[in-house]
């Protein structure tokens, strides 16, 4: 298999990149090498075999991407799609107000029935046996924000393939008790590394391991949140393809639903003959034949892709473009006038509050694409033509 990486020496283990021609910043590389100084990374940078770092994980646990065609093509599409945006934005609870509290619009004031449904079937008796043993996790929003897009990054997209045909595509986790999760466990293995006197070069390399009662605890929440992540993107599309169908008068359908995948997640798998722990922050699953979404920034093209299942990868991907400019950077540099013209072909949101998502403040899809030429082969290339923001 054609290997496009670039190795980083780290002190106990080497570092994989594929970043060849992406802009790939000294601070990422300095958390790379710090975490290469652990004793149980497996073979190279980040499989391990005996412990997870939650931190490595993140806060915004099982975030991903799901997309499906539908039966539309685009001269369905009314000239206007203005009215598209809105449907959809009514539909789907999304942004944040109120700091998060009871007239918070990025969150459900009624719940849905099908949002109460699939939480009683399907996670209610998971989250209450995980806030049974640690009740601090019950302090926050977890039904309410089920079938919600958040803020930030996240989104939902009517895109066009290069067949005319209309997909639906959106981005989001595990919400407010995704983060909940995420924080709480970080913050319990920083305790334990301090309860046993253990230095690492940077706190957030703090790991639980294998084995331990903790360790049992923070792997169901983990697959707990994942699966409530899945199962949010799962209610958004339902509801995004409904609000579709009300704006054009039509019944639109769901012709194939090609991948519903996380990006901020743990896994545990089989490499080279050993069962290691996979973190994948910031990267899909890309085992042979596996079907994943790689988005570009509103206005870039996005691409539908099946994994290569390279090895050297730990059969992985990159999840998206990635940023160049930090938020507040963005804000700085960017001005609307940059960004309308950026976003001229795409419906959506041209004020300053998405100046931070703009596309100059991500790198180049095609770039990182061309990088991980040998760990996915791409399926379909999509074009976005309306944008919901959170």
């Amino acid at each position: 298999m054609e290997n496009n990486y670039n190795i980083v020496e780290g002190r106990n283990a080497p570092i994989k990149t594929w970043s060849r021609g992406v802009p790939f910043d000294e601070k990422t590389i300095g958390q790379l090498q710090n975490l290469a100084t652990l004793p149980f990374i497996y073979k190279w940078v980040a499989a391990t075999k005996g412990a997870i770092i939650p931190a490595a994980v993140g806060v915004d646990i099982g975030c991903g991407m799901v997309a499906a065609r539908t039966d539309l093509t685009a001269s369905d599409l009314p000239d206007d799609l203005k009215p598209l945006r809105t449907a959809i934005e009514a539909a789907v609870p999304h942004g944040r107000t109120d700091n998060g509290g009871r007239n918070d619009r990025g969150a459900w004031n009624d719940i849905a029935d099908i949002n109460a449904t699939v939480w009683n079937d399907r996670l209610k008796l998971g989250y209450e046996r995980i806030t049974q043993k640690h009740p601090k996790l019950d302090r926050g929003n977890h039904v309410n924000h089920l079938g919600t897009l958040g803020t930030g990054n996240h989104f939902i997209e009517l895109c066009l393939d290069k067949g005319n045909r209309v997909w639906v595509m959106l981005h989001s986790g595990s919400r407010g008790v995704g983060n909940r999760i995420g924080a709480y466990f970080i913050e319990k293995a920083k305790s334990e590394m301090r309860r046993w006197f253990i230095n690492l070069p940077d706190e957030d390399l703090a790991y639980i391991p294998d084995g331990s009662e903790l360790f049992g605890d923070y792997w169901n929440a983990l697959k707990w949140a994942q699966d409530f992540a899945a199962a949010n993107r799962e209610i958004m599309l339902d509801a995004a393809v409904r609000a579709i169908s009300k704006a054009m008068g039509r019944e639109v359908a769901v012709a194939s639903t090609v991948v519903n995948c996380h990006h901020n997640y743990v896994a545990k798998e089989t490499h080279f003959g050993n069962e290691v722990w996979i973190t994948r922050k910031g990267a899909v699953r890309a085992g042979e034949g596996d079907m994943g979404i790689i988005p570009g920034s509103m206005g870039a093209r996005s691409f539908i892709v099946r994994g290569k299942g390279n090895p050297d990868s730990f059969q992985s991907c990159s999840h998206g473009a990635g940023r160049v400019m930090s938020r507040g950077e963005a804000r700085r540099r960017i001005t609307i006038e940059d960004h309308a013209k950026a976003t001229a072909s795409v419906e959506c949101r041209k004020d300053a509050d998405v100046i931070d998502e703009s596309p100059a403040a991500y790198k180049n899809i095609e770039a990182v694409m061309n990088a991980q030429s040998d760990l996915v082969e791409i399926v379909h290339e999509l074009h976005q033509v309306v944008c919901v923001k959170g």
